[in-house]
């Protein structure tokens, strides 16, 4: 679907290079199944999200039973948690939808020609540092983020990525495992304390769980961008723990 063929639509949604138009009155799907179907991966759900206009308003709702996605405006200053049953209005002219199934976690992008909101200029203080939405993150903690989204942040455009274990993550630093998992402790622990949902789980799901999510996080709040990644073949500091 070319520009072209969308640029009229409402509502169009972005994935891996096509654009696919949302048309009032209908449902579109994302899962397994549907208009934006994503087969290959058993762990999504066959139905997951849907995006339909009611009473004028044009709302993204997560259908799923056990997934949520992470949504944020263009500009990464607004982000909410999808959880299963709930449903958010598209309001931005730009909307970036991120989730994971399995290894595996994918970005979309929907777009609104007449969004109820606009874009509004980033508050930042005196020092040129912003204050929205910043966590203090220390190089390691920033490298090790990196590891794990590199595949995400390389990626040209929405699509989908398959994310490094942690020991692969760990080996791309030169790190023992040890020591990243001690990283990744940190990072979750200071997200979990300032609100951040999925940093904690089960004994079961933890370990794959807040990492997927960490780096959903990550992604959408700007934690760590493309930009960022010459700091991965960079020297990543003596062994000195900084948190």
């Amino acid at each position: 679907m070319t520009d072209a063929q969308t640029k009229d639509e409402p509502v169009t949604v972005e994935f891996a290079g096509e654009r696919f138009p949302v048309h009032p009155g209908s449902v579109f799907t994302v899962g397994r199944e549907g208009d934006l179907a994503l087969e290959d991966n058993l762990f999504l759900h066959r139905h997951f999200l849907t995006i339909q206009c009611q009473d004028g308003l044009w709302l993204l709702s997560n259908v799923g039973s056990r997934l949520a996605a992470t949504v944020t405006d263009s500009g990464g200053r607004v982000q909410a948690w999808l959880a299963p049953g709930a449903r958010l209005p598209l309001v931005f002219e730009t909307t970036t939808v991120i989730f994971s199934a399995g290894p595996t976690t994918y970005e979309l992008v929907v777009h609104a020609a007449e969004p109820a909101f606009r874009e509004t200029v980033r508050f930042e203080e005196d020092d040129g540092q912003s204050t929205i939405g910043d966590v203090p993150l220390t190089h390691s903690q920033r490298v090790m983020i990196l590891a794990l989204a590199e595949p995400v942040l390389r990626r040209e455009g929405a699509g989908m990525s398959e994310l490094p274990t942690s020991a692969q993550a760990a080996q791309r630093l030169g790190w023992t495992l040890t020591r990243f998992n001690r990283k990744l402790d940190n990072v979750c622990d200071k997200l979990d304390r300032i609100g951040v949902p999925g940093m904690r789980g089960g004994a079961r799901s933890y370990a794959t769980n807040r990492r997927v999510r960490l780096v959903e996080h990550a992604i959408a709040a700007r934690l760590v961008t493309r930009e960022d990644l010459p700091l991965l073949d960079a020297e990543a500091g003596d062994d000195e723990d900084d948190a």
